[in-house]
């Protein structure tokens, strides 16, 4: 069964109200060892995010109140960021977010395209902050003990007896031998897809090839 994200997320939100100030960010970020916090409104919902990158415009910026017509937008956006105080003046909005339900494989595919360490989980219902999901916790998925895999790979085959499973270090090696060629590449397909493993090396054997194209003319 897929792992969702409610299965690894830390309980504690990492979180400062729009109000906070540029050092009780700083204290929230040390306090915690994180490299980013939820900005949340007065509800407890996520308005924004505030990291390490944008505190770090106070010292890489130092044109700070002189904006200029001739500047692209995001020049202007990095000044105005850099003089700002608050969290929601410092802040990248909108947040991004997940919620307990997300499979953990959606999150880490978010996290990947928005290159991102960790993410706010809202309750579905009220949107308010409920945890937060790390990089840390997603890269644990992939040292579930072995017994754990073994168990969920044997849940797909169609005969367990039939085929030979080795896993070391998260990578699946399985032989054995099913009748046609595209249900090995779908058992294949489905153990890549079983959470924890890193690769899968197929050495399933099959008796018709139901995905040879026949030449035309024929």
């Amino acid at each position: 069964m897929p792992f969702e994200v409610k299965d690894i997320m830390g309980r504690v939100a990492i979180a400062v109200l729009k109000e906070a100030s540029f050092a009780e960010i700083v204290d929230a970020m040390e306090r915690f060892a994180v490299g980013a916090v939820a900005v949340i409104d007065a509800d407890r919902r996520p308005v924004g995010v505030v990291s390490e990158d944008d505190l770090l415009l106070k010292e890489a910026d130092p044109v700070r109140n002189s904006l200029s017509i001739f500047e692209s937008r995001r020049r202007q956006w990095e000044h105005q960021k850099a003089a700002g105080v608050t969290a929601a003046q410092l802040m990248t909005s909108p947040a991004i977010t997940v919620t307990p339900g997300t499979s953990v494989r959606d999150a880490a595919r978010l996290m990947h395209a928005k290159r991102i360490k960790q993410l706010p989980v809202t309750d579905m219902n009220t949107g308010r902050i409920v945890g937060t999901l790390h990089q840390r916790d997603v890269l644990r998925v992939f040292t579930r003990p072995v017994e754990e895999l073994a168990a969920d790979i044997r849940a797909v085959l169609p005969n367990p007896a039939a085929f030979t499973v080795d896993i070391h270090q998260g990578v699946v090696t399985i032989s054995g031998v099913v009748e046609w060629k595209s249900q090995a590449l779908a058992l294949t397909e489905q153990i890549r897809l079983i959470e924890g493993v890193v690769d899968v090396r197929s050495e399933v054997a099959f008796d018709k090839d139901d995905l040879l194209i026949a030449p035309s003319g024929m």
